[in-house]
C-alpha cells in the first residue's frame, strides 16, 4: 500500500505539470499507421497515429487515457517525436525502460524530462503505463514502413 507521502512524491509537480500540456494530442485526417496500446494493470490506453517521411516521424498525434504517469511520458515523447527515426526512438525508449527497471540514468535529450518519473521505480505495475507511447509509436512507425 501507498503511503500519501509516496503518492505525493510519485505526481509531483513537475509530473502533473508535463500532463497539462501533452503535445499532438488528437488524430491525423490520413495517418499512414495508427496503432492502440493499453496497459491491462490500469486500463490506461494511448493511440498513436502517424506517418512517415524518409523513415523519419514526418507527422504525429496522440490520444491519451492514461494515468498522470502514462500521460506525463507521452507529453514528454510528443515533444520531441517529429523527425525521429526508429533507431532513436528505439533507444530513447529503452533508455526509459532501463531507468525504469535496473536503476539506470534518465534517457539523453530531448527526452531528459523523463527523468521526473523516476520514483515510478518503485512501483512496476505502472511501468506499463509509463512505456505504452512509446511501444504504440515504434509499432506505428513499423506498420508504416511496411
Amino acid at each position: 500500500m501507498m503511503s500519501d507521502s509516496d503518492l505525493l512524491q510519485l505526481y509531483s509537480r513537475r509530473i502533473l505539470a508535463l500532463t497539462t500540456a501533452i503535445p499532438h494530442q488528437g488524430t491525423l485526417s490520413a495517418p499512414q499507421a495508427s496503432v492502440q496500446r493499453r496497459s491491462p494493470q490500469c486500463g490506461s490506453s494511448v493511440t498513436v497515429h502517424l506517418s512517415l517521411q524518409d523513415d523519419r516521424i514526418s507527422e504525429f498525434a496522440q490520444e491519451v487515457r492514461a494515468c498522470a504517469l502514462g500521460q506525463a511520458s507521452a507529453s514528454v515523447l510528443g515533444q520531441a517525436v517529429i523527425g525521429l527515426d526508429r533507431a532513436a526512438l528505439a533507444a530513447a525508449r529503452d533508455q526509459l525502460r532501463d531507468m525504469l527497471t535496473r536503476d539506470a540514468p534518465a534517457p539523453d535529450a530531448p527526452f531528459g524530462d523523463l527523468e521526473a518519473l523516476t520514483p515510478a521505480r518503485a512501483y512496476p505495475n505502472r511501468h506499463a503505463s509509463i512505456l505504452l507511447a512509446w511501444d504504440a509509436t515504434l509499432e506505428a512507425m513499423d506498420q508504416a514502413a511496411a
